[in-house]
């Protein structure tokens, strides 16, 4: 009987610590950028960047949404999603696996295999680098750093560097044509960091045979935005 008693103690010891030792659940909400921008091309747009976060530091299920609406039209010149599973690979990094539908107005979808890496460099740098695989691939590259003016106040650069690595035509994409989003944020934190409030300016441009295509199509390359916003998290 002793034996028995022993054994069945053993077990509820080693069941209790499995559940002590169980992975967190994390979840939440991160919008980088919720913002109206006035643009220099007579051409107002909605922006949105956000993703939700399920899962466990081992592993986590994003979905991630970007899209742009044109002010008046309610058209979606850009709107793209994804499904990506992040994990860690070093103390800073977690690689990145899944998939991303390009879905705008007036263009046909696209679909992507997603390869990345996501974390933070050296500096406090927030990077983003991706590669986007299918029979129009391309590579994007994120990059963000906050630099604190006072424990609200928060002053924040920004670069996103979009390389085509095949022609896409409909989309006005030339092979190694780059394109660079370049941003600077002033953010006051109102409620924590759950809702900050912020204003800007953004700048956009194409270059080599994107470039190229984007002036015969008719539209103007080299957009600078005044942008208002704010960026949330819970």
């Amino acid at each position: 009987m002793q034996i028995y008693t022993i054994a069945g103690a053993a077990g509820i010891l080693l069941t209790t610590m499995s559940m002590t030792h169980a992975e967190p659940l994390i979840y939440g909400f991160q919008a980088e950028t919720l913002e109206y921008r006035n643009g220099d091309n007579d051409e107002n747009v909605f922006v949105w960047d956000f993703d939700v976060v399920a899962g466990t530091d081992e592993l986590k299920f994003v979905w991630r949404s970007e899209g742009e609406v044109v002010e008046g039209s309610g058209e979606f010149e850009g709107l793209e999603n994804q499904l990506r599973l992040q994990f860690p690979i070093s103390t800073f990094f977690d690689a990145v696996v899944g998939v991303q539908a390009s879905t705008p107005d007036d263009l046909p979808d696209r679909y992507n295999a997603v390869l990345g890496l996501k974390g933070l460099a050296p500096g406090f740098l927030e990077i983003d680098a991706d590669f986007y695989l299918s029979d129009h691939s391309f590579f994007r590259f994120e990059a963000e750093y906050e630099g604190l003016i006072t424990n609200r106040l928060i002053l924040i650069p920004s670069i996103e560097l979009v390389v085509p690595l095949q022609d896409d035509l409909a989309y006005d994409q030339a092979a190694g044509g780059a394109t660079i989003e370049a941003g600077l944020r002033l953010s006051y934190d109102l409620v924590g960091r759950a809702f900050s409030p912020y204003i800007g300016v953004n700048y956009e441009k194409s270059f080599g045979g994107t470039a190229d295509l984007i002036q015969a199509s008719g539209e103007k390359n080299g957009v600078t935005s005044i942008v208002f916003g704010t960026r949330m998290m819970f």
